[in-house]
């Protein structure tokens, strides 16, 4: 296996608004709060991160603070793909620039493409990259899938060094760690965590870490370190509120509890809402009662 990025719990961390723009008091508090609890890397402006909804120039921002703010104490990933290949590789070089250890590069959008075509794209996102890329596919989002196969052939793509997966086929999850060993795989959705985990996955980029990092990262470690025993325990603790997280489309669900939490504003970008009133109080209550029961 190549040297992973990461191994364990990496935060899909949010983007705190406040007033139309980012928040970026809110989000230094948050991510000295990550660093605090033991998480091993930050993804910034990912779909968490709401970056379908910046601005060219609140991207490149948002990638340049949280960089400087961690100052290397654990791996920032930089979330630059787009369904505009020139896009991606534009805001690859600029991640690459300002000192992002690694780009997350979504699986193109909308436009979609076939098997050539998506290999073509993140030849030329890779090639244009002096870090490593992790391909991310995520395609009830995109309706682009990365099947086991064409994962074979991507994996020969230089700087292709890590997946991110966030499909729900876990048997096409098993068969993608066993043609592409070399490349260490992240599970994308947390309620699939241990699951993904138990086939080989090397850790997790995570919504739920954004609240419970110490946790997330707590399931990772002990099952990589042996201790699978402790490691199901926690999952199923918190398995109804990691399926709470995506009960609405991400990051509606997430933004709320941090919210709820103290830690931003609500504030999220249209066309996406703030969670209704049922599914604020069933956040609400998983979460007090998973607080109680630290």
């Amino acid at each position: 296996m190549k040297k992973p990025i990461f191994s364990g719990a990496c935060t899909a961390i949010i983007t705190p608004m406040k007033d139309g723009r980012i928040d970026y008091y809110a989000l230094d508090k948050l991510i000295e709060f990550q660093i605090s609890e033991g998480i091993s890397a930050i993804t910034v402006a990912g779909t968490t991160g709401e970056n379908a909804s910046l601005s060219y120039q609140e991207h490149k921002q948002l990638i340049k603070h949280t960089v400087k703010r961690i100052d290397g104490r654990i791996p920032v990933i930089a979330g630059t793909g787009s369904n505009d290949t020139e896009k991606a590789v534009k805001m690859s070089l600029y991640a690459c620039e300002y000192g992002a250890d690694a780009l997350l590069v979504v699986t193109p959008y909308y436009n979609k493409t076939n098997k050539e075509g998506l290999l073509a794209h993140y030849e030329r996102v890779s090639s244009a990259s002096t870090k490593p890329v992790i391909a991310y596919n995520v395609p009830g989002r995109t309706n682009v899938n990365i099947t086991p196969e064409t994962y074979e052939k991507l994996k020969k793509i230089k700087n292709i060094e890590g997946i991110k997966e966030a499909g729900t086929n876990l048997s096409d999850i098993a068969l993608t760690v066993q043609k592409c060993p070399e490349l260490p795989l992240y599970c994308g959705n947390d309620d699939l965590l241990l699951p993904c985990l138990a086939v080989g996955a090397s850790g997790i980029i995570s919504v739920m870490a954004n609240i419970f990092p110490a946790v997330t990262s707590a399931i990772c470690r002990h099952f990589l370190d042996g201790d699978r025993e402790t490691a199901v325990s926690l999952y199923r603790k918190y398995l109804n509120f990691s399926r709470l997280l995506f009960a609405d489309v991400n990051p509606i669900p997430i933004k709320h509890i941090m919210s709820y939490a103290n830690f931003c504003k609500e504030d999220i970008r249209l066309p996406l809402i703030k969670a209704d009133a049922n599914l604020k109080e069933k956040l609400e209550s998983e979460y007090e009662r998973l607080k109680i029961q630290k």
